[in-house]
């Protein structure tokens, strides 16, 4: 309104005039008039943002009405995701305070579990490592299902990472849950962390663990140290028990699932988004910027660790890549498939992907030492060449295989890539309405002249058309003149240059 009022003022509307064709109140016009842009800015736009989550006091509304127990950080968490709102986290629990008094909507709150302060440990010394389970609503099966999750947090920085299973974890899907894990953070820490779990641990032994013979591998050949927790003992990992907390209660709660891929795939955008993107309230510090610098603390992971059996599987993503050791890596378009998974195997320097079904070989690439690489392979791409090829081939057997159009399709391909496909189809409906011998009349005009175009191939089509004609209409007048068509014998003979010129110095008649 307010740069509606003083665009119309520009043109030469009075005051008046502007209030009736706005339908507005005269003193309107007369404020907005007397307004300037900079003080419009600060008067009335800034109040407008401050009100900017009214438009979402219906959604909202709905959320807290659905899901009760539904705490302000997910309501903002869920703004951003599907609203990418931009306003203050403070500002959306305000939002949803006011609208649970104005609406009578409780929040149902769950028993809290206390813990003791910890004092935190050097940059990349430590990683708290526990399981979860949820229930989540499916919503391809129409009801609830399990869902257990491996989750890992740095104890310095706070940044976390998980993975999510829809069967309960054995002891070899725990380790290689842990390889994923260090893969992701391009390395691995000193310790780690855990509680006493049947997956790694069969007996604490007076203090002389003994560990289950997948973990006990992984363990020796990953080079880190291991602390275990004691029963009745939660203080000493309530850094990651307050984690697991977060997954279920900001991530998965009251969220459908649409398949494991899909939730993984969820699960990382949220802690990029979220998780490690969100400041922490008792660091005061964003867990990703810390764990940039913590990251230079971190132990190598070790490029001959093997699980149990030597085999290693990986999911094949939506982008068909899969992740190894820090980098991606390409298969075959069309390899990805709703939980599909591949067993990698390391060959030297060569990365193997085979399949885990049929055990063929999918995809092979060179190692890659670096972090953060996409290794790709050009086979891989979308093959676009294979039925221009196929055009191209036709076209050049409608001209009888001769030299002269092998050199003119191939030209045109070289010349005009991104428009090969248009050009062959051009010079197909060329020949299709023109007379044969027009046709070699006009590739031999545009081969000798380097017109490599299929619009200069239809012009001198229509110009050979057009003297065929003239010339048949000359032969009622002129007896001695005779026509021959549809005969390559009257395609005259290409010369040597050096012919002509010795014509031209009377050198032959």
């Amino acid at each position: 309104m307010y740069y509606t009022i003083h665009s119309m003022r520009n043109q030469g509307f009075s005051k008046r005039q502007i209030a009736e064709r706005q339908q507005i109140d005269f003193r309107t016009v007369s404020k907005y008039l007397a307004i300037t842009p900079e003080e419009f800015e600060e008067k009335f736009l800034n109040r407008e943002r401050r009100r900017s989550l009214e438009l979402y006091e219906g959604v909202v509304t709905d959320w807290i009405k659905q899901y009760p127990d539904m705490s302000a950080a997910q309501i903002y968490d869920w703004l951003k995701e599907h609203y990418q709102v931009t306003v203050a986290e403070r500002t959306t629990r305000r939002f949803v305070d006011s609208l649970r008094k104005k609406h009578a909507i409780p929040k149902t709150k769950d028993s809290m579990r206390q813990y003791e302060a910890v004092i935190d440990p050097p940059m990349g010394h430590q990683m708290q490592v526990d399981l979860g389970e949820v229930y989540v609503f499916d919503a391809y099966k129409r009801r609830h299902i399990k869902l257990y999750c491996v989750a890992a947090v740095m104890s310095h920085s706070r940044y976390k990472w998980g993975m999510w299973y829809t069967q309960p974890l054995t002891a070899i899907k725990f380790t290689q849950a842990l390889q994923t894990c260090f893969e992701y953070m391009s390395g691995m820490p000193k310790e780690l962390v855990f509680d006493q779990d049947r997956l790694l641990a069969v007996d604490e032994n007076y203090g002389d663990i003994i560990y289950t013979k997948e973990f006990e591998q992984f363990r020796l050949s990953s080079g880190f140290l291991v602390y275990l927790c004691r029963g009745a003992d939660p203080e000493s990992k309530g850094r990651i028990e307050a984690v697991v907390k977060y997954f279920k209660r900001n991530f998965a709660k009251n969220r459908q699932f649409m398949g494991i891929d899909v939730w993984n795939e969820e699960c990382a955008d949220w802690l990029e988004r979220t998780g490690n993107a969100k400041r922490h309230e008792t660091t005061k510090k964003i867990p990703a910027e810390v764990f940039e610098q913590e990251r230079l603390f971190l132990k190598p992971v070790p490029s001959t660790v093997r699980f149990s059996e030597d085999i290693v599987t990986r999911g094949v993503h939506k982008n068909n890549t899969i992740f190894f050791e820090g980098n991606r890596y390409t298969v075959p378009l069309g390899t990805y498939s709703s939980g599909r998974e591949v067993i990698l195997e390391v060959d030297g320097e060569k990365l193997i992907i085979r399949d885990a079904i049929d055990n063929y070989t999918i995809a092979e690439h060179a190692l890659s030492r670096n972090k953060g690489e996409l290794v790709s392979n050009n086979k891989h791409r979308r093959d676009t060449t294979t039925k221009l090829d196929t055009i191209q081939d036709a076209l050049w057997k409608r001209f009888k295989n001769i030299d002269e159009a092998e050199v003119f399709l191939n030209q045109i391909r070289r010349l005009k890539t991104r428009h090969a496909r248009d050009q062959f189809t051009l010079i197909e409906k060329t020949m299709d309405i023109h007379d044969q011998m027009v046709i070699l009349k006009a590739l031999n005009y545009c081969v000798t002249h380097s017109l490599f175009s299929a619009v200069e191939f239809k012009n001198a089509a229509q110009y050979f058309e057009g003297r065929m004609i003239t010339e048949t209409e000359e032969i009622p007048q002129n007896g001695k003149i005779i026509v021959v068509f549809n005969s390559v014998a009257a395609f005259s003979k290409k010369r040597e240059l050096s012919e002509y010129a010795r014509v031209l110095k009377g050198g032959e008649q």
